[in-house]
């Protein structure tokens, strides 16, 4: 009787676990461009605390729209008032990118930033989207 009961009770935690790991929702990221890069087929999602760090996880195509500019692109992202984190592409080509951000201070991230740049060297500014702010 109490093995059926261990058994039951490692049944129950095991289907709730599963049921959170299935609650991940992934929403749209509208496509981000900037002159010589775009982000299209973005995605995110805000992990529980219990998974992936509570993290704000992204996902989407880096483009190299301007092959003949000699410059590369890259993502930007930013969680929790911490500073950018730079995700770079590779010139003249699309690079799939999945990736997770998190503030390790806290169970879960709330707020996340998200552009795509042009890195037009060290005597030039490079250009970047408009910033998109998202929250759990």
């Amino acid at each position: 009787m109490r093995k059926l009961a261990v058994g039951a009770i490692a049944a129950g935690l095991f289907a709730v676990s599963a049921g959170t790991a299935a609650a991940v929702s992934w929403h749209t990221i509208p496509t981000q461009s900037t002159g010589g890069g775009s982000f299209t087929s973005g995605q995110y999602a805000f992990w529980p605390s219990n998974q992936n760090h509570g993290a704000f996880e992204w996902a989407g195509n880096l483009n190299d729209t301007d092959n003949g500019d000699g410059h590369n692109v890259y993502m930007q992202v930013r969680v929790e008032g911490y500073d950018w984190s730079r995700y770079n592409g590779k010139q003249k080509q699309s690079v799939p990118l999945d990736r997770l951000n998190w503030d390790g201070a806290a169970l879960h991230t709330d707020d996340a930033y998200i552009r795509v740049c042009r890195d037009k060297g060290s005597l030039n500014p490079d250009n970047c989207s408009s910033t998109k702010h998202y929250q759990r």
